[in-house]
């Protein structure tokens, strides 16, 4: 018997896959489930680039808004969750559509990857927070290193977050996370993923980020901060996300304006950069030119 299919839209951010999704959703009957580590995140709406409702031109998005910013959610959770995504699209007799740029989130559905959904140990984290604050970061990225040689080469040095979930998954089941990949590739794949990502001239990319970034701090991007400061009495572990982290170093007066939004854009380059060395990683992905017209992406996309 044939999988279900499942068609996925990946690429760097900034590169237009929102766009090209909902067009392609319209035209297939298709309905669309997110791939981003953000927007699964309630309340952080301008600084993760959710298509609004005027965006979405009426397609039924799932995996965003999920969670509060102040909850944990992992891998194993979003694995968990839009599979369940996936099934209940095809039993309304509709496309599934993935959509995003989060590489672990993607590869844990098309690889049938089961990242370990270890139980939080706040103890072992507030030792890895004070020693990357006294010692500094590079300090656990060696150790990380040392435990998982394959798995550092796709993190940034200072990436705090991969390199403490690297130490962390080693520490809960005394085996790397490369280890555990290897493994759980083995497990049967549920779906026909047709993976396609968006490429662009670097130049051109990373003018649109920048002027994503100018776009998002008109919409507000310091009020939607400063706001969910208010609301949950603190800066979540979910802010530490790219372009807020930043924001509240300029909210507490470590860096100044033109300081911050150089920041912003500086990191988002560079995270859009690590998106495009890890996709290209992935040996079945299909590769479509984003300054083509929609319309000739969505022509590649069903040919296949």
């Amino acid at each position: 018997m044939s999988k279900p299919k499942v068609i996925v839209i990946c690429g760097p951010t900034a590169s237009g896959k929102t766009a090209l999704s909902i067009e392609l959703a319209k035209k297939i009957k298709g309905e669309i489930v997110s791939c981003d580590s953000m927007q699964i995140y309630k309340d952080m709406n301008i600084g993760t680039a959710k298509p609004t409702e005027q965006e979405k031109k009426g397609i039924k998005h799932y995996m965003i808004d999920i969670v509060s910013p102040d909850e944990r959610f992992s891998v194993a959770d979003y694995k968990r969750e839009a599979k369940i995504a996936i099934r209940e699209i095809l039993e309304k007799g509709k496309v599934p559509i993935v959509v995003g740029g989060t590489g672990l989130y993607l590869d844990s559905l098309i690889y049938e990857i089961d990242y370990p959904n270890i139980e939080f140990n706040e103890q072992y984290r507030k030792q890895l927070e004070l020693i990357a604050d006294k010692e500094g970061l590079d300090k656990l990225y060696e150790e990380a290193k040392k435990i998982d040689p394959i798995a550092i080469e796709k993190i940034s040095r200072k990436d705090r977050k991969r390199i403490f979930r690297i130490l962390e998954i080693y520490k809960a089941t005394g085996k790397n996370k490369t280890e555990q990949e290897i493994v759980s590739r083995k497990n049967e794949i549920e779906f026909d993923y047709k993976v396609f990502a968006l490429s662009w001239k670097r130049e051109k990319l990373y003018e649109r980020i920048n002027q994503r970034v100018d776009i998002m701090l008109e919409d507000g991007l310091i009020q939607e901060v400063e706001k969910i400061h208010k609301k949950y009495n603190q800066f979540p572990t979910s802010i530490q996300g790219l372009g807020y982290k930043e924001v509240i170093q300029y909210l507490d007066n470590k860096i100044s304006y033109e300081e911050m939004v150089e920041k912003i854009k500086m990191e988002t380059r560079r995270y859009a950069k690590r998106q495009l060395t890890w996709f290209r990683k992935n040996k079945q992905t299909k590769w479509i030119d984003g300054e083509d017209e929609i319309k000739k992406n969505i022509k590649i996309i069903l040919e296949e």
